[in-house]
């Protein structure tokens, strides 16, 4: 695994290079181009303000900015699940003709989906700030922990999907059904505290559940997220991480064939 490792990182310039090309080709084209990127949750943020502060009340103070932080997040994972489970099929050509570690290309749309997310940050930074919320300083710096946990978490996942969806195309569709799913089944539109205690333990399943949880407390809570919730989310997504690793390696020794 080290010396795969290592060849990875040889080819850490594709990597760059994929991921520079996804983001220069998402928007090309249209008339406002990279603005998207920042146009895009603004918009986003315009209509929960209007549909869940004016229309349905949820109770919840400054709904908006408790659903904003925890959506954000949730987009990057779902759009690495769901797009990322045909970056090889999409890649087929290259994977056909030329030698390259094929866990390069999950891991350059992942990368990819998590540059944007950054990007989408500073939106939410901006309107915390007009927002006048106050930040706290010791709980930031365990932002980029999660960030980091949820980038291994997606990459994991990723990983599996794109190995199977190579054997199996429909995997591609049946996963915009459970990502749907899944995110009525994570605490994003609504807080944990509203979920009936004789099933909390089927959210604890969710390993998303931490990740969102850790989001909200550090940017609308403005707290340090529970040990317990750090602690549960880095081993869960290394464990997740493991599992996709080893998966994609196994399955990837037939995709010139199954392409």
């Amino acid at each position: 695994m080290i010396n795969r490792i290592k060849e990875i990182y040889a080819y850490r310039e594709m990597i760059f290079s994929l991921v520079k090309r996804d983001l220069k080709g998402r928007y090309k084209g249209s008339a406002l181009g990279f603005l998207w990127t920042f146009l895009n949750p603004l918009f986003q943020l315009a209509v929960y303000t209007m549909v869940f502060s004016t229309i349905m009340r949820s109770g919840i103070e400054d709904y908006y900015l408790f659903l904003f932080v925890a959506l954000i997040p949730w987009i990057f994972f779902s759009t690495s699940l769901t797009g990322g489970a045909g970056c090889v099929m999409t890649q087929q050509d290259m994977v056909k003709k030329i030698y390259f570690p094929r866990e390069v290309l999950p891991i350059s749309y992942v990368t990819s989906q998590f540059v944007n997310m950054l990007l989408s940050f500073i939106v939410i930074f901006a309107v915390l700030i007009i927002s006048q919320y106050t930040l706290n300083p010791v709980a930031i710096l365990c932002l980029p922990i999660i960030m980091v946990v949820e980038f291994i978490l997606a990459l994991g996942f990723t990983m599996i999907m794109s190995a199977i969806t190579v054997y199996i195309r429909d995997a591609e569709y049946i996963l915009g059904i459970i990502a749907m799913a899944w995110q009525f089944l994570t605490p994003i539109m609504y807080s944990l505290d509203q979920v009936p205690e004789n099933i909390r333990w089927i959210f604890a399943l969710n390993p998303m559940m931490y990740i969102i949880t850790a989001y909200r407390d550090i940017l609308y809570y403005g707290v340090v997220p529970k040990l317990e919730t750090l602690i549960s989310a880095v081993f869960i997504g290394i464990v997740l991480l493991s599992i996709g690793w080893i998966t994609f390696h196994r399955l990837q020794k037939h995709f010139v064939e199954e392409l």
